[in-house]
């Protein structure tokens, strides 16, 4: 046929002749079907039917008049143009051979999936999906397709969308010719992910492009509502290394609200889609099983390699896919090169600070690192758009390619609905500017026309201030930093920084707090979750069952939290060393976590009392300690974090250090096996005058100078009265340094043992 090529006929080299969507889907067809890779079976109408088609009806000089002298950023009159344009092309009847391949096409898939198959009909342009600039959504997609005239209809107005207002102006901004771009239709089996789920998945992370994960948002129902920003989906991470190596576990996962789902408007008819409200049990349950995140990440894993042997070079990919609720397979429908994150170029570290704080407005998943401060604009539709000015912070429901003209004016983004895969996250990141997507309650919360601050500077969480807030930026060429020859260790307790904190120069993490993850992720104490009965509170007992809700064993809850949190930080740093130090909460600090009061001892001073290793082989506590060590063993060998070290607080007595030992060793963590080194905190004066005792029992030593100057000066560090006295460069602390032969040797036994690291103006240096 001369207008028609299926699948199996396309690869990368057609892109001029089927555009850059159609010429991935045919090569992943050809290539990657084969090692497992499923893509449903579709045909491309090619670009030589587009021109043909134009040419037949003698439209190029009219297409001409109406776009000649168009200026782009005159938003009405690019609006009356593209309609014009858009007009001007759906009304070209299309010639009697390029209608009949269509048809008969259409036959040939009928044949292989049944009558009754629907089909998504969707553009393809040549100027598409290309490793410097996606086009992504600028042209339009019709989904649940049947008959035959309703087929010709969807690829007359997919024609026509080459001339939407977004694709005009997209292509105005990059130097694009629009009598040179042509368009592609492709046309596929739906898969039927309005029965099940579908979402986006990239092959690094969009945040921060670190490169060693993949991943994978996910929602209900068909996939539109996860790129156009409708709901806040969830979202997964599978460490690659890891993966690569058999270790095949979720490490990280995100549940999101999901409040919306796309299905067919009717089972039997093709009138389209509709959106309907997801259930409140589909809200608190995540829309892909481990099974599913883990095949996702395969096919993610596939196509980077199979596309980046093609060019040579890494190829991090941006990838659309859908799960069918009829067969339970999933299948990917679009891969293109990720242009954003993988395109930065050198080492320029940018860091952003707020130097003051002002009421907050709302918070969503932060989009970038950036800081800004405008006049806050409501957006609520297209007609609307005319009103926003530059410099302006836009604030909307969501997003559509429709609005992109005055996205690229805008100084932030804050949309109510969306995820890190939206299309305002998505183009946010392209222009450099920060954006808070899933800000729920955004519109009636945030004035019109007063100043805000938007902060997407503290992590994952994005923030939306009133006021207009003073905040500072720090510019560091990483590429001229001298390396000292001491090695230096991160301290890290949020997991939600590490992919981002991992550029910068260093040799590892030196201190990865426990208690940070348990306090912010997982906010129930051990104990209240292994014996929810003994909590006398009926209200923190009804909110500690709820959060268990789902998970077969409640133990399992915070093995799994823990394990990802401590998993995150592991695999931002893989290979280097991450010392991972097991719960340092004092008996009040585990009385504050939810359930807590009923299992802690009320102390006169918990800074000297029932904390560090006396807990972990107490029988008070010895239940706990087990989840802490099944969530270590869980990071290291069914996650593949090898590099995790473990490092013991405040073990006051070489017979304390001795139990706990023995009774990490019974709980699967054995000294030793498996490569596991265990490190100590020496912070107290008997492991400075014992030190040799302590060598014998430890693989390394972490000084811990707060508790250290504490306890030599018998000082309280945290009573002010006596504040004066507190002074870490006395001389006997110092001399106590000195006792431990920091930054030497200490040979012990005919062994030798390093004294690991010493935390200096919160960093830890090792050596």
């Amino acid at each position: 046929m001369h207008y028609i090529r299926f699948f199996e006929e396309i690869s990368m080299a057609d892109l001029p002749l089927v555009g850059g969507k159609n010429a991935s889907l045919g090569e992943m067809y050809r290539a990657l079907r084969p090692l497992g890779v499923r893509i449903p079976n579709g045909f491309a109408i090619t670009a030589t039917a587009y021109r043909d088609l134009l040419h037949q009806h003698h439209a190029w000089p009219e297409l001409h008049r109406i776009l000649d002298g168009l200026q782009a950023h005159q938003v009405e009159d690019l609006a009356r143009r593209g309609k014009a344009a858009r007009e001007l092309i759906y009304s070209l009847p299309f010639s009697e051979q390029l209608r009949e391949e269509i048809l008969t096409a259409y036959a040939r898939l009928r044949t292989e999936y049944g009558e009754q198959v629907s089909l998504a009909v969707r553009s393809s342009a040549t100027a598409e999906d290309l490793p410097t600039a996606s086009f992504a959504g600028q042209q339009d997609t019709y989904l649940n397709v049947r008959g035959e005239a309703d087929l010709i209809d969807a690829c007359r107005r997919c024609f026509a969308s080459l001339f939407t207002d977004r694709a005009i102006h997209y292509r105005m901004d990059e130097g694009f010719d629009h009598f040179q771009v042509a368009l592609s239709i492709g046309v596929m089996k739906m898969v039927r992910s309005d029965l099940a789920s579908s979402g986006v998945m990239f092959s690094l992370d969009t945040e921060t492009g670190f490169r060693d994960v993949v991943f994978i948002t996910s929602a209900y129902g068909l996939g539109e509502n996860v790129v156009q920003g409708s709901v806040n989906p969830d979202e997964f991470y599978v460490f690659k290394s890891g993966f690569r190596r058999g270790k095949r576990v979720v490490l990280r996962r995100v549940l999101g609200s999901k409040k919306l789902k796309m299905i067919y408007a009717s089972a039997d008819s093709h009138l389209g889609v509709r959106n309907v409200s997801t259930s409140v049990i589909e809200q608190q349950r995540f829309s892909l099983c481990d099974d599913d995140v883990l095949t996702l990440a395969d096919y993610a894993i596939k196509i980077e390699d199979y596309y980046s042997k093609q060019v040579g070079e890494a190829r991090p990919m941006d990838m659309e896919w859908a799960k069918d609720g009829e067969d339970q397979q999933l299948y990917i429908v679009q891969a293109r090169p990720e242009t954003v994150a993988s395109q930065r170029k050198g080492q320029i570290l940018e860091e952003f600070y707020l130097q003051e704080r002002g009421q907050l407005l709302v918070s969503g998943r932060a989009v970038g690192n950036r800081i800004a401060t405008g006049l806050a604009r409501h957006i609520y539709n297209l007609a609307e758009l005319h009103k926003f000015q530059a410099g302006e912070i836009l604030i909307a429901d969501n997003t559509t390619p429709d609005w992109e003209p005055v996205m690229k004016l805008a100084a932030g983004i804050v949309t109510e609905r969306g995820g890190r895969t939206c299309h305002a996250a998505i183009i946010a990141r392209e222009l450099g500017i920060p954006a808070v997507v899933g800000a729920a309650g955004a519109l009636d919360k945030i004035p019109e026309g007063v100043p805000i601050t938007l902060s997407c500077a503290e992590g994952e969480l994005g923030a939306v201030y009133a006021g207009k807030l003073a905040f500072s930026v720090r510019t560091t060429d990483l590429s001229s930093l001298s390396r000292p020859k001491t090695k230096i260790m991160m301290n890290l307790g949020d997991p939600e920084l590490a992919f981002q904190l991992q550029a910068l120069p260093n040799d590892g993490v030196g201190l990865a707090r426990m208690e940070f993850i348990i306090a912010n992720s997982i906010k129930v104490h051990p104990l209240a979750l292994l014996h929810p009965e003994r909590i006398q509170d009926k209200a923190v007992q009804r909110e500690v069952q709820q959060r268990v809700a789902g998970f077969a064993d409640p133990g399992d809850y915070f093995i799994q939290r823990l394990s990802e949190g401590v998993g995150t930080i592991a695999a931002a740093f893989y290979p280097k060393p991450v010392v991972l130090r097991t719960s340092d909460f004092k008996s009040n600090e585990y009385a504050a976590l939810l359930g807590g009061a009923d299992f802690e001892p009320k102390e006169e001073n918990p800074m000297l009392g029932f904390r560090g290793a006396s807990r972990y082989a107490h029988p008070a506590y010895e239940e706990g300690f087990r989840l802490e060590c099944l969530a270590i063993r869980r990071v290291r060998e069914d996650m593949g974090l090898d590099n995790v070290i473990v490092m013991l607080p405040f073990v006051r007595r070489v017979e304390e250090a001795d139990a706990v030992l023995a009774k990490m060793a019974e709980f699967g963590l054995r000294r030793g096996e498996n490569g596991l080194q265990i490190y100590a905190m020496c912070e107290i004066p008997s492991n400075v005058l014992m030190i040799d005792m302590f060598a014998q029992r430890f693989d390394g030593f972490s000084i811990g100078s707060n508790d250290l100057t504490q306890l030599t000066l018998g000082v309280d560090r945290d009573s002010a009265i006596v504040s004066i006295d507190y002074d870490e460069r006395d001389p006997a602390v110092k001399l106590l340094y000195a006792s431990t032969t920091f930054g030497t040797v200490v040979d012990v036994g005919g062994g030798r043992i390093a004294v690991v690291s010493v935390r200096v103006d919160g960093v830890a240096v090792r050596r």
